[in-house]
């Protein structure tokens, strides 16, 4: 866990046209960025703040789809930067972690 730092982690759809930054900033999380769905914001708090930020989103026109605590890489890597063997490899490991049903999450540091 040492090149992950614990995060509040929000999911959220803005309604009605809602400005994303502003609302991230009216609400008091620390960042945001796209979820893994369309139209989908993810948006990253201190885990001490993920209550009140899951909260006050809904004021600012963000309608909230899930607030969890988990883990963000300090240092992503990108798939593309690895060779194809590498790449098959990770998925392989990453594959037999996730049909593991003793394995409850799985936190990364990749991107792509």
């Amino acid at each position: 866990a040492w090149d992950f730092d614990h995060v509040g982690m929000i999911e959220g759809e803005p309604e009605g046209g809602a400005d994303v930054e502003m609302a991230a900033i009216e609400a008091g999380a620390q960042d945001f960025e796209a979820g893994e769905e369309e139209d989908v914001t993810l948006f990253i708090t201190d885990p001490t703040d993920l209550d009140t930020v899951s909260k006050a989103l809904p004021a600012q026109g963000i309608k909230v789809l899930s607030a969890k605590l988990g883990y963000k890489a300090k240092n992503p890597v990108s798939m593309s930067g690895l060779s194809a063997e590498a790449q098959e490899e990770v998925q392989a490991f990453l594959a037999g972690l996730e049909n593991d049903d003793d394995v409850q999450h799985v936190y990364v540091g990749l991107v792509d």
